[in-house]
């Protein structure tokens, strides 16, 4: 008998299972039965049916008139990378939840629901419950239902404690109350909302910093660990701004993502517009003081990466400044006057800090 022939032979008569090639099953169910009670925490009435079906079941609301739904998807970026480096989990789905709901809030939609999509090398159920109970987390602050998702364990694709994110966020809103800049003109102020930290923006600048300075991740920093802050979630602004955009007109909203505050104010306003963003209205966080001097940062480069402290940023007439900000205080928020619209010059920046 030939060799190659032995071998195959060989081969064959050695069973193989998923679990031998890489993927445990049992394990995927096992994650499933520990994500079911976090999910049902976040249902609301128009759910029809939710995980563990082939597809995600959810009834428009009958009291829109004229519903326009708005989607949005995104990841959390290089930030888990330092999830992966420090071990902590349990916060980076709120992350993913906050920079898709955040963004479909802005053109005036309420989460109606959320579905996630985990994919790692080898599953570690500890870890991947970890993470869905901050997705869980963050769709509780939002409102919205974490209604299906996608758990995909891939031998060979992820280095091994290592997994990717990704999440997408459905909301409605009424197609007369869609939010989109174009009533904004100049001497319409500028309000800041505060952000709890970097958000989920900027994070290969920032690890390169932390690579430089070496900073203990366990020191105390402004009353939590270093780790703490430099992991702290992205804040979710839906239930105070759904509110105030109850409460009266708002003219435009800006979720300061990637692009920082220079590049995102813009995409709210016309030609012939822009921000005036005055720097010293708002406190610049103490994170941000440590990434500016340890990476000698400079400030058109912070305000160009970073959101500096401001998370969300919302255009109002005059008028409804001071019960605007009297509202989102009362709804937990920090609020900040940090400037104003004036007509732009063609060809000039529509973002100027001063």
């Amino acid at each position: 008998m030939p060799p190659e022939e032995l071998n195959l032979s060989t081969a064959a008569s050695s069973p193989l299972t998923y679990r031998d090639a890489g993927v445990d099953i049992d394990a995927g169910d096992s994650l499933v039965e520990r994500i079911k009670p976090l999910a049902r925490r976040t249902m609301r009435p128009e759910v029809l049916a939710g995980i563990g079906g082939f597809g995600a079941l959810f009834e428009l609301s009958r009291k829109y008139r004229e519903p326009v739904l708005v989607s949005g998807t995104d990841g959390v970026g290089t930030k888990l990378k330092l999830a992966f480096e420090l071990n902590k989990h349990d916060t980076i789905g709120q992350d993913l939840v906050a920079m898709s709901v955040n963004d479909i809030l802005v053109q005036g939609a309420e989460p109606l629901f959320f579905l996630d999509y985990f994919a790692c090398g080898k599953l570690d159920v500890d870890t991947a419950a970890a993470v869905v109970a901050g997705i869980a987390k963050g769709c509780e602050l939002s409102g919205c239902a974490l209604i299906g998702g996608e758990t995909a364990e891939m031998p060979g694709m992820y280095p091994p404690g290592e997994y990717d994110l990704a999440g997408f966020a459905v909301g409605a809103v009424e197609k007369s109350q869609i939010i989109d800049g174009t009533t904004i003109k100049p001497g319409d102020i500028i309000l800041g909302l505060g952000s709890s930290g970097a958000h989920s923006n900027g994070y290969s600048l920032v690890r390169r910093i932390i690579e430089r300075a070496k900073p203990d991740m366990k020191a105390n920093f402004h009353g939590q660990s270093f780790a703490e802050a430099v992991l702290a979630p992205t804040r979710i602004y839906v239930k105070s701004v759904l509110a105030l955009m109850q409460a009266m007109p708002v003219k435009g909203f800006a979720h300061i993502t990637g692009g920082g505050l220079v590049d995102n104010v813009p995409r709210i306003l016309q030609p012939g517009l822009k921000a005036v963003l005055e720097k010293n209205s708002w406190p610049l966080p103490p994170l941000f003081q440590w990434l500016q001097k340890e990476g000698n940062v400079a400030d058109a480069e912070m305000h160009r990466v970073f959101n500096c402290g401001i998370g969300m940023v919302i255009v109002l007439s005059p008028e409804n400044e001071k019960p605007a900000a009297e509202l989102l205080s009362a709804a937990g928020e920090q609020v900040f006057r940090i400037g104003r619209i004036e007509t732009c010059a063609p060809g000039e920046a529509q973002t100027l800090v001063v």
